[in-house]
């Protein structure tokens, strides 16, 4: 058994998924409105701000974060930004769920040495 033809298949079988293909289908249809697009990429540029800051240890300000979640509010109120973040949170989740596989299964043989 060859590892990265095993891999190649793992990730054809990702891209034939019902999760990745919602999510292309959800992420072309949302970002084809560019107001969309402007908005969705302003809230991630915001999360990912507060993230670094947390990660740095940094005491991330609490009206950063209430902006932040009013902000996520807001765009939950538009459809087509909805489905997006739900269809890219199930993606993401598959994506989690094979990882979690790979590291179970190499664990478990680090143990066993």
């Amino acid at each position: 058994m060859n590892v990265y033809d095993e891999a190649h298949k793992l990730a054809r079988a990702i891209k034939e998924s019902n999760e990745y293909n919602e999510y292309l289908k959800k992420q072309k249809n949302v970002f084809s409105d560019t107001k969309n697009k402007e908005m969705i990429k302003d809230f991630r540029e915001k999360a990912l701000e507060i993230q670094m800051e947390q990660l740095s240890g940094k005491e991330v300000d609490k009206e950063k974060i209430d902006k932040l979640q009013k902000l996520e509010q807001i765009l939950m109120l538009n459809p087509a930004i909805k489905e997006f973040f739900i269809a890219e949170m199930k993606f993401t989740q598959l994506i989690s769920d094979v990882y979690k596989i790979l590291d179970d299964v190499i664990k478990l043989d680090t143990l066993e040495d």
